[in-house]
């Protein structure tokens, strides 16, 4: 058997270092989000592109063929088209990406999530969208002149019920 002074004292000596431990790191090293002169410009967004395919008319032999269950008249593809991303700053590119739909057959909403630090100061920020490849280039597109401070977080997302790209 050992001393129960030391044992309680051996004890109470490892708590109060793995305590100061934990204190020290709990506040050191200072964890720094950004630069003193940066601001942060964050792309999010979850869309759903559009179709790939438009319906189309099935013909009676191929109505004829089907299981009577299934014997829908317009047969529709679920596959959806991959959303393309491209954000200018001051014309220049900063981030260009495509991101696909989710889902085995690819038919959910596309998901991006993007974060970039950018100088404080005056720019000219463009953003566009492409959700139809169907259509060459860019048809939703949105553009601001703005300011941003450093710490400032502006937000880029995709909302269609408020006009396309949203900047804020």
């Amino acid at each position: 058997m050992t001393n129960p002074v030391l044992r309680y004292g051996g004890q109470a000596v490892l708590y109060l270092l793995f305590a100061a431990f934990i204190g020290y790191f709990s506040t050191a090293p200072a964890y720094q989000h950004l630069a003193p002169d940066e601001g942060l410009l964050r792309l999010s967004f979850r869309h759903p592109g559009e179709f790939v395919t438009d319906c189309r008319a099935r013909t009676p032999e191929e109505l004829a063929k089907l299981p009577p269950q299934l014997r829908a008249q317009m047969e529709c593809p679920r596959e959806r088209s991959a959303v393309h991303v491209r954000v200018e700053l001051d014309g220049r590119m900063l981030y260009d990406e495509t991101f696909p739909p989710a889902g085995l057959r690819r038919d959910g909403a596309a998901s991006g999530y993007h974060r970039l630090p950018i100088p404080a100061g005056e720019h000219l920020l463009r953003v566009q969208f492409n959700d139809n490849v169907r259509v060459k280039g860019f048809n939703h597109q949105g553009e601001r002149r703005m300011t941003v401070a450093p710490g400032q977080v502006v937000l880029i997302d995709f909302i269609p019920d408020q006009g396309g790209v949203v900047i804020r």
